[in-house]
């Protein structure tokens, strides 16, 4: 989303919300709340002029918001009828910076890496929440483009991995949290939008399987399974249109196909046309104007008169506008504000914190024995202040105020990088209160190595800041940060590397001269990668404003880590469908071809399809415990041939010392005359068990589901179906070779 203005900032609490005095709830032709939210809005859209229809399709720039709100859109209420006005508001990772203060969570990939869908809801909550509580009712979050499609993409933060399932299931349950406290949600970038090199221009080429069975997925099963009330359509092209007057995307498949009931409103200045894009399943102009050529309400109204625009058309953009507002309960809530509960909210964030860590790498360091410490050295990343948050239209200024703030240092992205109140320094001393710990910057190499050659055992963060409006020119960490960590790896062999990032790193060095470390590694491989060395690798995301709590739990094993990737970690970047992300001429303002041509083979379906071994795979993630996996058995639940539901059931136990949580992941791979990749995500569960704990878990399989678990796209037919032959059933802790532990196989005729 583009933002003219600045990012706003308040210090201290000001930022916070007060309570208002409630207004009294609009619409009381909201016919009888008994009725169905399309009845209702029926009944009230027939009361409607021409003028108070055309109100609702078109935003009105926030400077002429005449209300306290700060907001990323507005569009006025009709007070005749006591249809509310809506106020938007950027919420991905947290109420957005619009509103003033609120609790910033960590990334929403670090909600995907939790693998827990009750947690993701807990996470929509506190968006829903406090958004509720500054007085906005439509919320702008919802990203559900895929992770894995360009990993470099600067909105990687926001997003919920590469798999359709995964980023599809944790986005509805974030979504649905949100609609339950009152705020309509969104689902977005439909579609396609997943590189910001180009944004504006990028015309995606993709086959029609390749994108249902990928990123179109993903969208299918968030709104099936949240029931979202409006859809962003973005900037991009698809096969040649722009996505916000694309008649396949929105109403063909949107609409048609899948059902959709809400309304579809442009990405902010996203619009080319008006009428054209109305005719096209557009519902309503964000936020009222464009850079590109939309003329708001009077190209529209124009049209209704001249017959150019059916009138039934607009009677359906604006009856989409009301039903939304009336599913969410914004009639019966209007101008009712929630108190503010931070207690709650910054409680969850730690959560979140805790189980979306991942970790990648522990050679019998962690965790880390408080009373056998005498020295910590604790280097680089802001860490004796501040966690590092993502940029763009999904910053978060965190309550207190921003630890440390630095101007954004690239023309294509706006605002600053912020840097939550959260110091790891601070939270570690009071875990190791009898451990000398010193803090160094990391800027001289040469003394950071000294200090961790002296100490017990050495912390190195390393922080890789993203943003909407840039791509990460490579997956190597900027700056000497790679160089580093080879210098303090060389020096303490006993190393933690903690990484504060929005997506994958490549964990290589970006020079040949310096450290010795690994020195074998480096003569087989000139480019091997620096986890050959460290004792520990920690990936804590944007870990949120009760980030470093949460990280000094784990390396101290207060808590368990139970994290899983939600995206794959490559190698090396010529691993990748795309070394080398499309970009448009220098100067160029015209479309230019973005080449999907590995089609459905997103994230890990490209790697085992080409048998390339990533460097860390999709679902990996290590505990400091033990699970073993054993006896699989499928079974089909209904002998109707008109519905499969396969149970697929096996044994989880905790052989370790510890108590923790395991993903327990299944996958399906098809026939191999229906042309998939070796493996798709089915199904998981994460499960909790003590020591010696040994669990049945039972994940079903079932061919409505949204995701349709056994089918392929058919172009031909337009349809999903289910190709005949063997299907293999895989589970276990990851999707790499040694993380499936069990199969078994079935034929379907």
């Amino acid at each position: 989303m583009l933002r003219r203005a600045g990012l706003l900032v308040t210090l201290g609490l000001a930022g916070l919300p007060v309570a208002l005095s409630p207004q009294p709830p609009g619409g009381a032709e909201g016919a009888s709340s008994n009725l169905s939210p399309d009845d209702r809005a029926e009944a009230l859209l027939a009361r409607m002029s021409l003028d108070e229809k055309l109100q609702l399709l078109h935003g009105a720039l926030t400077e002429y918001n005449p209300g306290p709100l700060g907001t990323a859109g507005y569009i006025p209420g009709i007070a005749r009828l006591g249809v509310p006005a809506l106020h938007f508001a950027d919420g991905s990772v947290g109420a957005g910076n619009q509103v003033g203060q609120a609790t910033a969570l960590p990334s929403s990939i670090a909600s995907a890496a939790t693998w827990d869908p009750a947690l993701a809801y807990d996470y929509g909550w506190v968006i829903g929440h406090q958004l509720r509580a500054y007085g906005i009712n439509a919320n702008l979050g919802g990203n559900v483009n895929l992770a894995g499609r360009e990993p470099r993409c600067g909105r990687t933060f926001e997003m919920k991995g590469e798999d359709p399932l995964l980023a599809g299931r944790i986005t509805a349950a974030h979504v649905r949290a949100i609609q339950d406290q009152g705020v309509i949600g969104c689902l977005k970038h439909f579609a396609l939008n997943d590189q910001e090199t180009g944004r504006f221009t990028a015309d995606v080429r993709i086959s029609e399987r390749g994108a249902r069975e990928s990123d179109l997925l993903a969208f299918e099963i968030a709104l099936r399974e949240s029931d979202a009330q409006s859809v962003m359509c973005s900037y991009n092209l698809v096969g040649g249109v722009y996505a916000c007057e694309n008649s396949w995307l929105l109403n063909e498949v949107l609409k048609g196909e899948w059902g959709f009931r809400g309304f579809v409103m442009s990405d902010w200045y996203a619009t080319h046309s008006s009428v054209k894009a109305a005719l096209a399943g557009l519902d309503q102009e964000q936020p009222g104007g464009s850079f590109f050529g939309g003329q708001r309400d009077r190209s529209l109204k124009d049209a209704v008169l001249d017959g150019s625009l059916p009138e039934a058309r607009l009677n359906d953009m604006a009856r989409r506008v009301l039903r939304a507002l009336f599913a969410v309960g914004l009639f019966e809530q209007a101008g009712v504000r929630a108190p503010l509960d931070l207690a709650k909210s910054e409680a969850i964030a730690q959560r979140v914190a805790e189980e979306g860590s991942v970790l990648l790498v522990n050679h019998g360091l962690l965790p880390l024995d408080a009373g056998s410490l005498r020295s910590i050295a604790m280097i680089g990343g802001h860490a004796d202040a501040a966690v590092l948050t993502g940029g763009g239209s999904a910053q978060v200024i965190p309550t207190g105020g921003p630890a440390l703030w630095f101007s954004a240092p690239c023309p294509p992205c706006w605002g600053a990088i912020v840097w939550a109140p959260s110091s790891p320094l601070r939270a570690i001393r009071a875990l190791a209160p009898g451990a000398g710990v010193q803090f160094h910057t990391g800027e001289d190499t040469r003394a950071a190595a000294a200090l961790a050659r002296r100490s017990d055992v050495a912390i190195v963060f390393a922080a890789e800041w993203q943003s909407e409006g840039m791509d990460l020119p490579s997956l190597t960490l900027s700056g000497q940060q790679d160089d580093l960590i080879h210098a303090v790896i060389d020096a303490n062999p006993r190393t933690v590397v903690v990484l504060e990032s929005g997506g994958a790193q490549l964990m290589s060095w970006t020079s040949g001269a310096g450290p010795a470390l690994a020195a074998r590694e480096r003569r087989k491989n000139p480019n091997a990668p620096w986890v050959h060395g460290a004792a520990a690798v920690l990936a804590a995301w944007y870990p949120g404003q009760r980030g470093a709590e949460a990280i000094a739990n784990i390396l101290f094993g207060a808590v368990n880590p139970s994290g899983k990737l939600p995206l794959t970690v490559p190698l090396s970047e010529s691993d990748l469908p795309h070394p080398v992300i499309a970009a448009p001429p220098p100067g160029s303002q015209e479309p230019f071809p973005v080449h999907y041509h590995e089609g459905f083979l997103a994230g890990y379906k490209w790697f085992d399809s080409r048998g390339i071994e990533p460097l860390f795979p999709f679902g990996y993630g290590l505990s400091y415990t033990v699970f073993e996996f054993s006896g699989l058995q499928l079974q089909w639940l209904d002998a109707a041939p008109a519905r499969r539901r396969l149970a697929v059931s096996f044994e989880v136990a905790n052989t370790g010392p510890r108590a923790g949580a395991e993903v327990a992941q299944v996958y399906l791979g098809l026939p191999p005359e229906a042309g998939e990749p070796p493996k798709r995500l089915a199904g998981w569960e994460k499960i909790r068990l003590q020591p010696g704990e040994r669990r049945r878990v039972t994940i079903e399989i079932d061919e409505r589901d949204a995701s349709h678990p056994f089918s392929v796209w058919s172009e031909a037919r337009r349809q999903w179906v289910t190709p005949p032959g063997e299907y293999t059933v895989f589970a276990g802790n990851h999707s790499g070779k040694r993380g499936l532990k069990l199969s078994a196989r079935f034929r379907l005729e």
